[in-house]
């Protein structure tokens, strides 16, 4: 396996910050992951042991005959998050998981293999009493095994252990597999086509994502919901459409909280946004927006650093109720920048007086809450020379927002619920220093 070195040329950095880019910009940090992803298993292969270079070796292999199935397999979000953890745990940064096993590196194997069709044989790991492959789904076996055996081959695949046999097949559920299943949407020729996760393991660290896996009747609600979705973003934010499409290949449901919608994004898991069930278009459209923002971000900080070592300063952030790291108000900056943009479109488009009045209210509040986060970020001194140029940038981006006017009751509406939050925070977590930092 090869690495290359990474330049972002300036102009796209300049069009990152101010909350654009495109896909040319996300090809190169798209690019950048995929290096990061082979450092990991390079390290996972120095120090996982004889099956982690074996199986490592045998990946190499299919690589070079097929290095688009390679990179397809490699680039799937739970590689990362299965990696960084398992190397963390290798390094003794984490404590011993099963879920955080060098063995995993023979399930990216096997799911290169069966992808690529060839000729193998490769023994899996068996957790909890599943195999899951990356890509392509989850094997329930019988039994209490360690392993079972993954034999590929041209337009078959099965999985063998205890003496039962599970045919692979990454189109069709049957006796024992379960798939990954697709939601796609079309219009005006702008397809996008999203994986939903709900099985593997290793899916949307961190977040409170549902343990079940979607009925078909839910999944459909999430297929129509998104057709209209994407009609938003296709004709009214076609670059962000872009971006989506691009960058965000994994969906993962998450449990939905009692008032409102939960999404996260995770930088162990590039490409994958995790959301509860998107309850109208609006909302689904926007928070692909948003969280397709972090996952720009997130892949820019792999290849330049933006903050200085966090130094345990922590800051007001108008959109969480808990104190947050200077990476972490950067971050959420970044993400509520995108959706001021969303709705400073949205708000000039002839929708109903309800939908209408909700973009003004949206637009001024994530406005207003997101140019006071950056005149903190840079007021910090905890910005590197990047980070300063970044913010400026964003600064820039933010001014020509905050000099359009709004309805009274928006901005009304909008007043109204930054001091509920701000109330609320102080509350919880009692008054910031001047500059907003609690240290």
């Amino acid at each position: 396996m090869t690495l290359s070195p990474h330049l972002l040329p300036k102009k796209l950095f300049v069009e990152l910050a101010g909350g654009r880019g495109g896909s040319e910009a996300v090809q190169h940090l798209l690019i950048g992951q995929d290096s990061k992803r082979l450092l990991l298993l390079r390290a996972i292969r120095d120090l996982g042991g004889d099956d982690a270079r074996y199986a490592y070796k045998l990946l190499a292999d299919i690589q070079a005959s097929v290095p688009e199935v390679t990179k397809a397999v490699l680039r799937y979000p739970t590689v990362g998050s299965w990696g960084l953890r398992t190397l963390q745990a290798l390094n003794g940064q984490t404590a011993p998981n099963p879920l955080a096993s060098p063995g995993g590196m023979a399930a990216v194997t096997a799911a290169a293999a069966i992808r690529s069709e060839r000729r193998e044989t490769i023994e899996v790991p068996v957790l909890a009493g599943e195999v899951a492959l990356p890509s392509l789904g989850r094997a329930s076996v019988p039994g209490d095994n360690a392993f079972a055996v993954v034999r590929t081959g041209a337009g078959e695949a099965e999985i063998v252990v205890g003496g039962i046999t599970v045919r692979v097949d990454p189109a069709a559920d049957g006796p024992g597999w379960e798939r990954l299943r697709r939601i796609r949407a079309s219009h005006r020729g702008v397809e996008v086509d999203f994986v939903i996760d709900d099985l593997d393991p290793h899916r949307m660290p961190g977040a409170k994502r549902t343990e079940r896996r979607l009925t078909e009747a839910e999944l459909d609600q999430w297929t129509t919901t998104l057709r209209p979705a994407w009609e938003i973003l296709v004709d009214r934010h076609r670059q962000v459409a872009e971006e989506i499409r691009t960058v965000v290949t994994v969906l993962t449901p998450l449990v939905a909280p009692e008032n409102g919608t939960s999404s996260a994004t995770s930088k162990l898991a590039f490409g994958n946004i995790g959301m509860s069930t998107p309850p109208d278009p609006h909302s689904f459209a926007v928070t692909l927006a948003h969280e397709a923002q972090h996952a720009k971000l997130s892949g820019l900080i792999d290849l330049i650093p933006l903050t200085l070592p966090d130094d345990g300063s922590r800051y007001y952030a108008p959109w969480r109720d808990d104190p947050r790291p200077l990476g972490g108000l950067l971050q959420g900056a970044y993400a509520h920048m995108g959706i001021a943009a969303f709705w400073q479109v949205e708000r000039t488009k002839p929708h109903s007086a309800d939908l209408l009045l909700r973009a003004h209210t949206e637009f001024v509040h994530w406005r207003d809450g997101t140019e006071a986060a950056i005149r903190v970020l840079r007021s910090s001194g905890g910005l590197t020379a990047e980070g300063d140029l970044f913010t400026a940038e964003m600064a820039n981006a933010m001014v020509a927002m905050c000099e359009e006017p709004v309805p009274v009751e928006a901005a009304r509406r909008a007043e109204i619920s930054a001091r509920r939050h701000r109330a609320d925070w102080l509350r919880r977590n009692g008054e910031p220093p001047a500059g907003q930092v609690l240290d």
